[in-house]
This record gives C-alpha cells, structure tokens and sequence, in this order.
C-alpha cells in the first residue's frame, strides 16, 4: 500500500497522463459524430491545444491519483488507460467551461496566454468552440465506458446561471452578496467539478456505490468552497505572475468571498464607497474598493478562515472510516493548502 500511496509512478502519471490527451484528441478529429472538413478539422485541432491542456491538469490527474490510492496496488496499463480518459473528460469539461466564462466575464487572460475568444480570427466563433468541447465529452465516454457506470452528472451550468443572474449589468446590488448565496454558487461552479467529480469516478471505477460516500461528498464540496475562496483572495491578494492571469474579480462585480466579508464588516461611510466603486472598471475605483479590503483587515480575515478551514477538513477527513479513502481526501488538501496560485 505504501508504494500505491506514494505514487510509484506519480512521475509516470505526470507524462503518461499527456499522452493520452493526444490519443483522444486522434479519435475525436476523426469521429463521424462530427463532420468536420479538413479546415475546420485544422482549426479544431488548435483550439483544442490552446484550451485544453494548458493548466495545472490537477483534476485530471487526480482521477488516476485517487484510483491508485482507492485500489491499493499499482495499476494495469488498461486501468491507466481508462483512469486517464475520465480524467480528461473533467479537462474538456474545464476548458468548455473556461472558454464561455472568459467570454461571459469580458476576461483578458487565462493561464498566462490571451483568453481563447481575444485571439485573432476567433472572437465569439469561441461561443460554438465552447459547445464543441463539451459535446466531445460523452463521444469519449461512449467510445471507452459505454455500459460502465462512470458518467457523473456535472452540475456546474445551474452555478454559472446564478452567478450570471446576480452579476446582471444594471441592477447592480451588493446587498445580494451574501455568504448563502456565494456558497451555493460556489458548490455547484466550482467544488463539485472540480473536487467531488475526480473522487466520485475513482470511487465508480473502484466498484463502489455513491450513495455510501456522502460524508466524501461533503467534505470534498467544503474543500472545494475553501479553494474557491483561495481563489477569491489570490484574484485580489495574489502575484499576476504566479498565477497566470490579472484579477478582475472587483471590475466584473463578482461575488467574490471579499466582497461578501467586506459587506459583513463595513461601517456605513466604508459601505458607501465599496458600493459606489465596486464593478467599475476605471482603476481608480478598483484601487479604492482594495483600499477598503486593506481597512477591514481581510487578509488576516482570510488567514484565520484560512486555519479553521484546515483544522475542521482533518478533523472530518480523519473521522472517515477508510483509510484509502482518508489518504485520497488528505492528497487533496495537501496540494491546495496554503497555495499561492
């Protein structure tokens, strides 16, 4: 258990992993599903290289790192095989995802490259791109799983309209901004894609039923808001450089964590101006709502939620019963704690 536990091939997965994106992508540039000609098959090609494989990859990977640690052993090249193409199916989901959130926000980059919609040529033909990496999805799954119970529901698109319904140009109102309403956009736009799924495939292609992992589930949706709120600071708090992209979170008048606490802690001179210059794009503005984060002291307001939110998810990890699946939920948090990108 120890080997499976350390990743034996943790370094193979790294290399392996990519490899079978190309694989995939081979068979889905000559799917019948779609009839592409030979320059729309060109073009398919590269907005799949562009969009795809471009980040951390950790969703993915952590199908086939959750696999191991759930079987105990070191797996088959066939195990490998499948781990890896539902590992990617969360990608294509991701970069689906990513492509129409980044035309959705106005967004400028993503992962340290122009957003896919700004490139030249592309513009909004990156709303159908969007729709086509979300259709090759279930192609792949077809193609490899077939009969097998591995299709997860993704129940992101219900987060994204809600986050799309409260940041509705003209009724701006950040009395809306509370935190029930940011967890319920976070849950279902971030922590259950982004965490729940990679653990939930793992645990199918393990022969295990959902329906006895629902403490998993909770834990993994707590994590998962605990990244999103990472992510809220660091858009706001974070170096540009290290994490690949310039924080608009303010100018898009999102409902980020800091503006929730922001709300929460305001007296009524601090409430007019985060109000009067939240959403707006001019710097001038932005600089005054960062100046109003700074007053309230929500760094150190983040690095306490930022410690009780650890203690709390070892405590709940360590009353699971599994002590595989303990080791899965605990490599998870260990690769986010404290992460400055």
């Amino acid at each position: 258990m120890a080997d499976a536990a350390n990743g034996r091939a943790g370094g193979d997965v790294r290399s392996i992993f990519p490899q079978i994106y190309f694989r995939l992508k081979a068979e889905l540039l000559e799917d019948p599903a779609f009839d592409f000609t030979d320059e729309g098959r060109q073009w398919i090609n590269r907005m799949l290289d562009y969009n795809v494989p471009g980040g951390k990859l950790n969703r993915g990977i952590s199908v086939i790192d959750s696999y191991k640690l759930l079987k105990g052993y070191e797996l088959s090249d066939d195990e490998v095989f499948l781990a890896c193409a539902l590992g990617w199916c969360i990608e294509w989901f991701q970069a689906y995802f990513l492509v129409l959130d980044d035309i959705m926000d106005n967004s400028h980059t993503r992962r340290g490259q122009l957003c896919w919609f700004r490139v030249d040529k592309v513009g909004l033909i990156a709303a159908n791109d969007g729709i086509i990496l979300r259709n090759h999805i279930p192609r792949i799954l077809k193609r490899h799983f077939r009969e097998k119970p591995y299709y997860v529901e993704f129940q992101t698109a219900s987060g994204q309209m809600l986050d799309l319904i409260t940041t509705h140009e003209g009724e701006q109102d950040l009395s809306k901004y509370t935190i029930t309403v940011y967890h319920h956009i976070v849950q279902y736009k971030t922590a259950y894609y982004s965490f729940y799924l990679p653990v939930a495939c793992a645990l199918l292609m393990s022969g295990e039923n959902l329906d006895n992992f629902v403490d998993v589930k909770n834990i993994l949706v707590e994590m998962g808001t605990y990244f999103q709120v990472q992510d809220d600071y660091l858009d706001c708090f974070g170096d540009p450089q290290a994490i690949g992209k310039i924080g608009t979170d303010i100018e898009d008048f999102k409902c980020s964590w800091l503006v929730v606490q922001a709300m929460a802690l305001v007296n009524e001179s601090q409430k007019k101006i985060l109000t009067g210059n939240y959403g707006k794009s001019d710097p001038a503005c932005v600089a005054k709502v960062k100046s109003i984060y700074k007053d309230l002291n929500l760094q150190n307001v983040f690095f306490e939620y930022e410690r009780l939110s650890y203690l709390q998810l070892i405590s709940s990890i360590e009353g699971l019963p599994s002590k595989a699946v303990q080791e899965v939920l605990k490599s998870f948090l260990h690769k986010i704690y404290k992460r400055q990108k």
